[in-house]
């Protein structure tokens, strides 16, 4: 999800601009996420650095969109080193020319201040909403009131669900034992294991826009691409069934990697973390025994009603956001191998969105940047502005699915290839 999670921030200018790109080395990333649990933002324009510059680098970019199975040299077309740079010379893959330690500092402080109470509240909101729109739906009880029920459900579940990652990522509070307690209710009642899912995201932040070691939504290399079968090639990206993934990644990750987010010797987990999974897995399996009896209760198409369809209207918001949060800009976007890939460039190929009126709702889990904007120039990519609700991004993530397939083998600045077979 996000690489930096920055809200509630006003603007502040950069101190100073470098005349020439730094890479600089590679800091503690864990040390270097920010977050913060004020969701609120505002919307400022865009700043430019580095205006007229070039920085390209030479680059693995595809000149053409090669048909998978196609013979070539080393030098395939596909992979002509020439740069990628857009229209206005500005190559996405090049080294930005200021450092993290640039855009920890255009943070206003009071980001940085973690409001138990505060968060708090938006739990007891939450929550509240949830049993009063299932009392609701359970006293009309019809059929032209229970698809807005599912809609509006399951965008609550997905807000629970963003409450509980701030636990994870600690900005809820400063008080471990306080965000594991909050993050192991919020995360089990909709059938999320806390530690498990907290872990592996970790994981994710720290390699965030790497190729092989990224967790959440990374690209399959052609060697993986093409040994799936035509079947599974398909269901992957076509509309709705990735949107329907999360369930199948928590018990078996994806393609190309192993493990398990509720098993304590899954390659996600060193074994100091074990006791942890086991909490969460035992958290998890209660949530399930207590639906089981609930289907008792009130029947088991009574509870596919109020809880079984919302929980997959969730996870469609889940698998929608953080998908798009790597995926869709109109301009391709690279990612990164080897000695070229670093925390601070991993995270610049992130992108904003935004929801509409679902942003107060999902606490603006889809804005990260907001404060950083002068620091980060034409690295910010700008998100187009939504009407109420944020229908448009439907044809992004369509658009996206048809032509974001695989990556090269080769090359340590890549960029998505598209398969014509599937279309």
């Amino acid at each position: 999800m996000a690489s930096w999670v920055l809200s509630g921030c006003g603007l502040k200018p950069l101190p100073r601009i470098y005349p020439m790109p730094r890479t600089g080395s590679n800091p503690n990333p864990s040390k270097l996420r920010i977050s913060t649990a004020d969701f609120s933002s505002d919307s400022s324009s865009l700043c430019s650095v580095g205006r007229g510059r070039n920085w390209g680098l030479n680059v693995s970019a595809p000149l053409r969109f090669q048909e998978v199975g196609e013979e070539g040299n080393e030098e395939r077309e596909s992979e002509v080193v020439n740069g990628f740079v857009g229209g206005d010379g500005f190559d996405p893959g090049a080294p930005p020319p200021f450092k993290l330690a640039d855009i920890r500092a255009a943070i206003p402080k009071h980001c940085w201040v973690k409001n138990p109470w505060k968060s708090m509240s938006y739990v007891v909101r939450d929550v509240a909403v949830v049993f009063g729109l299932a009392a609701a739906a359970a006293y009309l009880n019809n059929w032209a009131a229970w698809p807005l029920y599912w809609f509006a459900q399951g965008t609550m579940f997905w807000a629970l669900f963003v409450l509980g990652h701030d636990c994870g990522h600690g900005s809820f509070s400063n008080d471990p034992k306080l965000n594991s307690v909050a993050g192991h209710l919020l995360h089990s009642s909709i059938l999320v294991p806390y530690h498990g899912w907290r872990i592996s995201h970790r994981t994710h932040h720290q390699n965030h826009g790497h190729v092989e070691n990224d967790e959440s939504w990374h690209p399959l290399s052609e060697k993986i691409y093409k040994q799936l079968d035509f079947v599974t090639k398909k269901l992957r990206f076509t509309l709705p069934f990735p949107m329907l993934a999360y369930p199948i990644y928590l018990w078996s990750r994806s393609p190309g990697k192993k493990g398990s987010h509720f098993h304590p010797d899954s390659d996600l987990f060193v074994p100091n973390e074990r006791k942890d999974v086991i909490t969460s897995t035992v958290c998890w399996t209660a949530m399930v025994a207590i639906l089981a009896g609930l289907s008792f209760v009130m029947g088991p198409l009574q509870l596919l009603k109020l809880y079984g369809i919302p929980y997959f209207g969730f996870v469609a918001w889940l698998d929608l956001v953080t998908y798009l949060h790597h995926h869709g800009h109109e301009d391709k976007l690279p990612w990164y191998r080897g000695k070229e890939w670093s925390y601070l460039r991993g995270g610049l190929t992130t992108l904003d969105r935004d929801y509409g009126w679902i942003n107060n709702i999902h606490h603006d889990i889809g804005t990260h940047t907001e404060a950083a904007k002068p620091v980060l120039g034409k690295y910010y990519k700008e998100p187009q502005k939504s009407g109420p609700l944020p229908l448009y991004l439907l044809g992004v993530l369509a658009k996206s699915m048809k032509k974001d397939h695989y990556v090269s083998d080769t090359g340590d600045i890549v960029y998505y290839q598209t398969d014509p077979k599937l279309n």
